[in-house]
């Protein structure tokens, strides 16, 4: 049922996944050297109800931030009662309206001997960090949005699924270091693919195939089950994706298998060797090898090389394609071409002729 949710809320631009404090929690305690002096934005966050924002004004001083600044955009779906922010206006006109807070110092004000979320609140109401409206929709595109995004060190969000592509976009264009959830499926996006590719994105440390459960509006009608009174929805194709250094992709994956033809058979539309799984690649093989996506969260890139990814019209001009058209020929080429062959994925075919089409695959190869 989760990937069906998720296919729908792509299909209906519904992004509200409200990500929960534990897997906050979980992932972040990794990267806490990161972020010392550095300045923080949450630009998908609401305070009312973002446990981003929740998380690092907790943590402030822990993390030693220089500065927190988190934006929203208008149109709240979810009524928060983590933190009740004052404005001169009625509570819900607040919530459908854009704004920011930014916050500098966060201290014990109620002297209860621990910082919590009492105390920033205490303090965004007495003017020590500043919480002010946006004048536009709070869009992480928007102008406002985009120069808050320039004052910034490192972005941490959940970014909504179905513009994915575009948010890492705009953080490589700005060169931002990121820690961000996203869809698994955006391993194998090009443009995402690409980064991948130049070791300017890797997965986090929480393994991508155990999923995470989300809040979602309360006028969702698919979800998995009630937490206190919230709709919570798994989402299995769900994980954590940075360019801060993450030591896992360091480690070199220990290859034990040897290769034989029959264990390894070529594919019949790619010139590479099928390998079913990370765990199943040949520790003798110096050619190319298509593997599943999940290698990206094994990926080390002083071991392996990637080559490119199956079922892309790119393998026309790659090394991996058994037949090169001349570039002058390349489009005439193609047009020839049915679709399903441009973006066939790698198949194999058994000893009736069969072609056996395989998932996905990503191709790589050893380094010497």
């Amino acid at each position: 049922m989760a990937r069906i949710d998720l296919t729908n809320a792509k299909r209906a631009k519904k992004d509200e996944f409200y990500t929960q404090l534990g897997d906050i929690t979980k992932e972040l305690k990794y990267y806490k050297p990161y972020f010392k002096d550095k300045v923080v934005f949450c630009n998908c966050d609401d305070p009312y109800e973002s446990n981003f924002f929740k998380y690092f004004a907790l943590n402030f001083n822990v993390f030693g931030l220089k500065k927190l600044i988190a934006t929203c955009y208008d149109g709240s779906p979810i009524s928060g009662d983590e933190l009740s922010l004052k404005f001169d206006f009625a509570e819900e006109t607040a919530k459908k309206v854009a704004y920011k807070v930014e916050i500098t110092e966060v201290k014990d004000y109620n002297g209860d001997g621990a910082v919590n979320l009492a105390d920033v609140q205490y303090l965004l109401q007495n003017d020590k960090n500043v919480l002010s409206l946006l004048k536009g929709n709070g869009d992480f595109r928007s102008h406002e949005c985009v120069e808050l995004l320039k004052e910034a060190d490192i972005v941490v969000t959940n970014p909504p699924f179905s513009l994915f592509r575009e948010y890492v976009a705009q953080l490589s264009i700005h060169q931002k270091q990121f820690l961000i959830i996203g869809n698994t499926n955006a391993l194998a996006c090009r443009e995402v693919f690409k980064l991948f590719q130049q070791d300017k994105i890797r997965t986090g440390y929480t393994n991508f195939n155990v999923g995470m459960y989300f809040q979602v509006p309360d006028d969702w009608e698919k979800y998995h089950h009630l937490e206190n009174g919230k709709k919570m929805a798994r989402v299995s194709t769900s994980c954590w994706f940075t360019n801060l250094p993450v030591s896992k992709h360091n480690e070199e994956l220990i290859l034990y298998k040897q290769y034989t033809p029959e264990e390894y058979p070529k594919y019949d539309n790619y010139n590479a060797i099928n390998v079913d799984s990370y765990r199943e690649i040949p520790c003798d093989y110096d050619g190319i090898m298509g593997v599943p996506v999940t290698f990206l969260d094994k990926y080390n890139p002083n071991q392996f090389e990637i080559i490119w990814r199956g079922g892309d019209i790119e393998w026309a001009e790659n090394e991996c394609a058994f037949y090169t058209p001349p570039k002058k020929e390349k489009a005439e080429y193609f047009k020839k071409q049915d679709k399903t062959w441009r973006i066939q994925n790698p198949y194999l075919l058994d000893k009736n002729g069969n072609a056996r089409v395989v998932y996905q695959r990503i191709f790589i190869r050893r380094k010497q």
